[in-house]
């Protein structure tokens, strides 16, 4: 498998990825996510972008069976070695997924693979891999499963684009360059691309992946609720069904 650029950065962050601010509030997406999906215990979930495994061990905590993908080997080493009977992980490139009707649910959160699949060309090239990541993701699913999936808003990225970012407005992508952190506090530097998205935009992939939307809010990490779409808030969390 060829290397994906979000290797360098999860290779330097290892264990770090877990001490960063956005990671505290897991606990609550994970409560919130279970009554959203109407998940009980013994259903199977699919973890898309699992990255070192801190929701799939929350899942599997309440009783989920967890199955972890994640495109950097150093999250899924980090995952294993804290997992459960209850959750399993393996190294998958979330564009080439080939699961059939095996979950109850399927998750990818916090642009864990849905949003930062974009190609890193200039200019930006006008291909969709997140799309055909949430067309993977819904044949994974069984029928009735659901699938949740937060993706950065593009309205508010406009709203509060930084001077050091560099927003494409024909593809969506944002760019900046950021500094990653390991456990010695050594940083990079290094360049970080996020797809972006309109609710219109996500009703349309929902559509094309064969879902029924049920609900699209806007949340923050460690913040989900039921809340209107605004632009004020960074993350739109979907939930649709197949």
């Amino acid at each position: 498998m060829a290397k994906h650029w979000f290797e360098r950065l999860a290779d330097h962050m290892g264990e770090a990825y877990l001490k960063y601010s956005f990671t505290r509030g897991t606990q609550q997406e994970v409560d919130f996510l279970i009554t959203a999906l109407g998940l009980e215990p013994g259903m199977n979930l699919l973890d898309v972008g699992c990255g070192p495994g801190r929701h799939a061990h929350v899942f599997a905590g309440r009783g989920i069976k967890v199955h972890g993908i994640d495109i950097s080997q150093t999250f899924i080493d980090i995952a294993s070695a804290g997992a459960s009977h209850s959750a399993t992980f393996e190294r998958v490139d979330a564009r080439e997924m080939s699961y059939r009707s095996q979950f109850d649910a399927v998750v990818s959160l916090c642009q864990g693979a849905f949003g930062l699949s974009g190609n890193t060309q200039l200019p930006v090239p006008l291909d969709d891999p997140d799309g055909d990541i949430l067309i993977r993701m819904a044949e994974a699913l069984v029928p009735g499963g659901k699938i949740a999936l937060t993706a950065f808003s593009s309205y508010f990225q406009m709203r509060y684009l930084e001077d050091s970012d560099t927003f494409f407005a024909e593809h969506g992508v944002n760019h900046e360059k950021t500094l990653i952190r390991n456990m010695s506090q050594d940083e990079i530097e290094d360049d970080l691309w996020t797809s972006c998205f309109t609710p219109r935009e996500l009703r349309l992939l929902a559509d094309k992946a064969g879902l029924s939307l049920q609900s699209m809010w806007s949340v923050s990490p460690g913040r989900y609720k039921k809340a209107p779409l605004t632009i004020n808030e960074p993350e739109i969390l979907l939930i649709a069904q197949r």
